[in-house]
């Protein structure tokens, strides 16, 4: 028998054959099968102040999963809600930066994006569906645009935390007079000082990690926040009474760093912002249905706090003659399209 000697010239030229016949068979059989290099997903991370349950971390952290899901595996982004990152501003300033790809300011918008501060002024925006209306239209795009070229951020939802309503540890707000010498935490924005000081309370500027314990300690009577805010954040433990005044509307808005939404393909793209406009709805749903006296009496009350109805006409009565007129030259540009704007 004869032993032929294979070279290794001669072992690549029979590989080479053996490709060239067989196909991929001859790939498997020669042993040379390539690593694919499958697409790495782009992780896109998402810091939210606050955790599940509440109602913007419940939208947002489905909206996480969607995107996972609706992408097959292009788009990894991940949700954290109350661990990343502890402030408002510390948030905005990582997705400004593109340390994370997403986040929001939360209530203190209008710190943020001073451009806000109109929609803030007390009794100025109506109803949800007028707000809805504006964001979801031409108010919202031009903002959306504004935004991009100044401080080089994607808004990729409007949403809000609803109508604001004081909780006090002393005694209920029914009536303005209510609100005289009372220590009312406030966020830090000019608009919300102003409102509690022109209402007739003493306005406590104060980031919100440090309200809990402020209200333990007595530096505060109480603040004001949304009723699904309210359960959510369990302001019952701090808190006797939840007064429904309805004083200041509380959009906010979700954000991608612009370079970042730029690296997107267009279908990427539309996924984000379909998704973001789901997460809205949801968030929205979650607001309205515990915004009013028998839902927020259910909600509340259980837990140990007194809900009652405010003089919401007296309260904006006031507003309109010791607020508006400074913010009314404020925003001239804005003022009459909002306060003419028909839900």
């Amino acid at each position: 028998m004869t032993i032929m000697k294979i070279s290794s010239r001669n072992l690549s030229a029979v590989r080479r054959r053996a490709l060239v016949k067989g196909g991929m068979a001859g790939i498997i059989a020669s042993g040379l099968a390539p690593t694919f290099a499958r697409a790495q997903a782009k992780k896109l991370v998402m810091a939210h102040l606050n955790a599940i349950p509440e109602s913007a971390a419940v939208a947002f952290d489905w909206q996480a999963a969607e995107v996972r899901k609706r992408s097959n595996g292009e788009l990894d982004m991940q949700f954290f809600g109350g661990t990343l990152l502890n402030k408002e501003l510390e948030i905005m300033n990582a997705v400004k930066s593109g340390n994370i790809a997403i986040g929001n300011p939360g209530g203190a918008a209008a710190t943020v994006f001073p451009e806000m501060g109109v929609f803030l002024v007390p009794y100025l925006v109506q109803s949800y569906d007028q707000a809805y209306k504006m964001f979801n239209g031409k108010i919202g795009d031009a903002l959306d645009q504004q935004f991009q070229e100044k401080y080089k951020l994607k808004t990729l939802c409007f949403f809000d935390y609803g109508f604001r309503h004081f909780w006090t540890s002393k005694k209920a707000i029914v009536e303005p007079r209510d609100l005289r010498g009372a220590k009312i935490r406030v966020q830090q924005a000019k608009v919300y000082g102003d409102t509690i000081n022109g209402l007739g309370g003493n306005a406590v500027p104060m980031a919100w990690g440090e309200v809990i314990s402020a209200a333990k300690q007595g530096v505060i009577d109480g603040g004001d926040l949304p009723i699904v805010n309210q359960v959510a954040l369990k302001i019952y433990e701090v808190s006797k009474y939840c007064s429904m005044t309805y004083h200041n509307y509380g959009p906010t808005l979700n954000t991608m760093n612009l370079a970042v939404w730029e690296s997107l393909n267009d279908p990427q793209k539309k996924l984000m912002l379909d998704t973001s406009r789901e997460a809205q709805e949801k968030i929205r749903q979650a607001t309205e249905s515990v915004d009013n006296l028998a839902a927020a009496k259910a909600a509340l009350e259980p837990k140990g706090m007194t809900v009652v109805q405010g003089n919401v006409d007296a309260f904006r009565k006031v507003a309109q003659e010791k607020i508006w007129p400074a913010y009314k030259t404020q925003y001239a540009a804005m003022w009459d399209e909002i306060a003419t704007f028909k839900a």
